[in-house]
């Protein structure tokens, strides 16, 4: 069965994919950590999302994997965007979760910019567990919270502020009706970091698109509910062809 790979978001890691386990019964994880971010936290950060999706790419045919099924939550949905327009040929099937086309993300909790000064006025950890919290609806009590901190603790500086960068300067709207694989997009409807109108915008515009919304869950709803985030993802990647037709 065709691999699935996972590219996490700002501040993630492949550890923080540990609910996901069951998927793979089925078929091969392939859970990536991103150049200055979890395991990877000692390599050099890039600060465009075009460099991410190239260094992906390159690992993934360094690991000898060609052909695979992607997902990307937030930020790393940002870059499997750009993983398939520079790639298409290599994605079976694409799921966008929790993310945008477009890397300013307006109605975030607070803009990239404050994000930034923040962060140099913070310092790495202060910032890897207040911005941690706001990706769980019950915040630092959820269950969850202690160990995404502790990931999100393995980015410096440095890479915090080249992920905040490379979102900030990035947009892949206008690749939206390139995209021909099937794709699910995949959103919990209290989110802080996305809202509406970002997803609203993949939904209307990629070509063969479907939409699974998550109910009372924020923005890591693939930890606050996973069986039901697994059973919608399982559903997908285990399906035939899809016949989207236009989308409402």
């Amino acid at each position: 069965m065709t691999p699935l790979v996972l590219v996490h978001g700002f501040m993630g890691g492949s550890a923080q994919w540990g609910p996901q386990a069951p998927l793979g019964d089925k078929r091969d994880l392939i859970c990536l950590d991103l150049p200055g971010f979890g395991r990877n936290a000692g390599l050099s950060a890039v600060d465009r999302i075009e460099d991410f999706a190239t260094w992906a790419l390159n690992d993934l045919s360094a690991r000898g994997v060609e052909r695979f099924d992607l997902l990307g939550h937030s930020m790393g949905g940002m870059i499997v965007q750009d993983m398939i327009r520079q790639a298409p040929e290599r994605v079976n099937r694409l799921v966008l979760y929790a993310t945008g086309a477009h890397g300013v993300l307006p109605g975030r909790f607070e803009t990239i910019e404050t994000s930034m000064a923040r962060a140099r006025d913070e310092g790495a950890r202060a910032t890897a567990r207040r911005i941690s919290a706001t990706w769980f609806l019950q915040r630092t009590s959820a269950t969850g919270y202690d160990e995404c901190a502790e990931i999100a603790e393995a980015a410096g500086i440095d890479a915090i502020l080249a992920g905040l960068a490379a979102m900030r300067d990035w947009s892949g709207a206008d690749n939206l009706p390139n995209i021909s694989a099937d794709t699910l997009i995949i959103w919990g409807d209290r989110d802080r970091t996305y809202s509406w109108p970002q997803i609203d915008l993949l939904w209307q515009n990629i070509p063969k698109s479907n939409l699974a919304v998550i109910p009372s869950c924020a923005h890591a709803v693939h930890l606050e509910n996973s069986n039901l985030f697994n059973l919608v993802l399982e559903g997908f990647l285990g399906s035939g062809p899809i016949d989207c037709g236009p989308a409402a």
